[in-house]
C-alpha cells in the first residue's frame, strides 16, 4: 500500500523561512541595528534633547548614524554609508521623527530606532482594518504631531466608505485602545506613537515612495503555502476565520514537478525584468487641495516630495525654458536607486543629455562643480553627480523656486476655494428632488403602457 505524502513540519518549515532570501537580509540589517543600539562596544549615542517648550526622547541624528556606518563597517566613501543607511531606513529599521519619507540624511535631522515588534523579520502583513483602526485613532487625539497628512486623510475616507457596515466595530477598536494609550506615560507614549506611525509609513507609504513589501520574493514563496494567513497588528481581521489555522485538517501535499520549477523561474524572471517596484496604492488628486499647495509655500522640498507640486514645477520652468535643471535633478535621485550594473549607463546617458559639449539639455554649471563632476564620471557610482546636483538644487532653490512662487499658476491654484455649504446643499436637494420626480414619472409611464398592453 503507497503512503500518504507527508506534510512538512515545523521545524522545516521554520527552516525554510530563514533561508528566504528577505530573511537572510533582515537578519544583516537586525545585527547591525543590535550593534548600533549596543552603548557597551560604542554604539550610536541614544540621547534626550530639549527643545522648546518640551523634551524629544530616545534619537540619534543622521549624521551619528553615518559616522557609525563609516567606523565600524570599514565604508570610505560617506555616499555609500547615507545609501546603506538609506536601505536601512526604508525597511523601516531606523525613522525620522517629523517626516514620513523613510531616508537617511547626513546632517542634524533626528532619527528614532524602530521597535524590534515592528521589525519586517516578523513577516507583518497588515490588514486594511488596521490601517483604519489606526488613522482612526490618529483623529481622536488632539495632538498637531497626530494631525493627519492629506493623502491619509483621503486614505481614511477611502476605507470608510469600503467597511461602511463594519465601521462601528472599528471605531469601537481605536477608541479602546486611545483609552490604553491615555495611561502609558507621557513620555512612552511619545516614542510609540512615532514607531507606529514609521510602521505604517513602511507599509501605506507616502504617494510617490516605493513600497518595499510589495515586491517580495517571500509573498511568491507564500503562495506554495495556502494554510498561512495574515497576521494582524491590532488583532483583527477582514474576513473571520471559520477556525483557527493552527487546527486546519491537513491537505496532501503534491511532489514538486520540474515543470513547476520552470514555471516558478519564468514568473521571477518577468518580474526581473520589469524592473519597475509597484508604487503606493494611494491614489493621486489630480486638483490638490488647498492644504497641499499651501505646504509648497514652506520650501522647495516640499514641492519636490510632492508628486503633483514636481508636475507643476516642472510645467512651470517649461514655460521659462529652465526644466532642464529640475530633469537633471530628477535624473540624478534616480540614479542613486539604479541596481550596481545598470549605473554605470545610467552615468554616461546623463552627462551625455546634460553636461557633454553640445549637450541637449545642456545645464548651467560653475568651473569647480563641473571639473570635480568631469573627475567622478571617470570612475561611475551612484553619487558621481552629487556636487552637480547640489548645484543645481541651490540655483532653482534661490531663483526658479522665488518665482515659481509668485507666478499666477501657483496663485490660481493657492486662490482656489470650495463652494459654499449652502450652495452644494440647494443643488443635492433640487438633485434628489429631480431624481424622485423623473421615478415617478416613469413608473406611471410603466403602468399605462402595462395597462394598454
Amino acid at each position: 500500500m503507497a503512503q500518504a505524502p507527508t506534510e512538512p513540519s515545523n521545524t522545516e518549515a521554520a527552516d525554510l523561512e530563514e533561508s528566504s532570501p528577505n530573511m537572510i537580509v533582515y537578519r544583516k540589517i537586525e545585527d547591525i541595528i543590535t550593534r548600533m543600539q549596543d552603548d557597551k562596544t560604542g554604539g550610536v549615542p541614544i540621547r534626550t534633547v530639549k527643545s522648546f517648550l518640551s523634551k524629544i526622547p530616545s534619537v540619534v541624528t543622521g549624521a551619528d548614524i553615518v559616522q557609525w556606518l563609516m567606523k565600524n563597517l570599514n565604508i570610505e566613501d560617506p555616499g555609500e554609508a547615507i545609501h546603506l543607511g538609506s536601505l536601512i531606513a526604508a525597511q523601516g529599521y531606523v525613522f525620522p521623527i517629523s517626516d514620513h519619507v523613510l531616508t537617511l540624511k547626513d546632517d542634524g535631522t533626528f532619527y528614532r530606532f524602530q521597535a524590534p515588534y515592528f521589525w519586517p523579520s516578523n513577516c507583518w502583513e497588515p490588514e486594511n482594518t488596521d490601517y483604519a483602526i489606526y488613522l482612526c485613532k490618529r483623529t481622536m487625539q488632539n495632538k498637531a504631531r497626530l494631525e493627519l497628512a492629506d493623502y491619509e486623510a483621503e486614505n481614511l475616507a477611502r476605507l470608510q466608505r469600503a467597511f461602511a457596515r463594519k465601521w462601528e466595530f472599528i471605531f469601537m477598536q481605536a477608541e479602546a485602545q486611545v483609552k490604553i494609550d491615555r495611561k502609558k506615560d507621557k513620555t512612552e507614549r511619545k516614542i510609540l506613537d512615532s514607531q507606529e506611525r514609521a510602521f505604517w509609513d513602511v507599509h501605506r507609504p507616502v504617494p510617490g515612495c516605493v513600497n518595499t513589501t510589495e515586491m517580495d520574493i517571500r509573498k511568491c514563496r507564500r503562495m506554495k503555502n495556502p494554510q498561512k494567513v495574515k497576521k494582524s497588528v491590532y488583532g483583527v481581521t477582514e474576513e473571520s476565520q471559520p477556525q483557527s489555522p493552527v487546527h486546519v485538517p491537513s491537505q496532501p501535499v503534491r511532489k514538486t514537478t520540474k515543470e513547476d520549477f520552470r514555471k516558478q523561474i519564468t514568473f521571477l524572471n518577468v518580474q526581473i525584468e520589469r524592473h519597475c517596484l509597484k508604487m503606493s496604492k494611494v491614489a493621486e488628486s489630480k486638483e490638490p487641495s488647498q492644504q497641499r499647495v499651501k505646504r509648497w509655500g514652506f520650501s522647495m522640498d516640499e514641492v519636490l516630495k510632492d508628486p503633483v507640486g514636481r508636475d507643476q514645477f516642472l510645467r512651470f520652468l517649461e514655460s521659462e525654458f529652465s526644466s532642464e535643471n529640475l530633469r537633471f535633478w530628477l535624473a540624478v535621485q534616480d540614479l542613486k536607486k539604479q541596481p550596481l550594473q545598470d549605473v554605470t549607463t545610467r552615468v554616461e546617458e546623463i552627462w551625455q543629455e546634460f553636461l557633454a559639449p553640445g549637450a541637449q539639455s545642456a545645464i548651467n554649471l560653475d568651473s569647480h562643480s563641473y571639473e570635480k563632476t568631469s573627475q567622478n564620471v571617470k570612475d561611475p557610482g551612484r553619487y558621481t553627480y552629487e556636487d552637480a546636483q547640489e548645484h543645481i538644487y541651490k540655483l532653482m532653490k534661490s531663483d526658479s523656486y522665488a518665482r515659481f512662487l509668485r507666478s499666477n499658476a501657483y496663485q490660481d491654484l493657492l486662490l482656489v476655494k470650495k463652494k459654499p455649504e449652502n450652495e452644494q446643499g440647494r443643488r443635492t436637494s433640487l438633485e434628489k428632488f429631480t431624481r424622485s420626480v423623473g421615478k415617478s414619472l416613469a413608473s406611471k409611464r410603466l403602468t399605462g403602457l402595462m395597462q394598454s398592453s
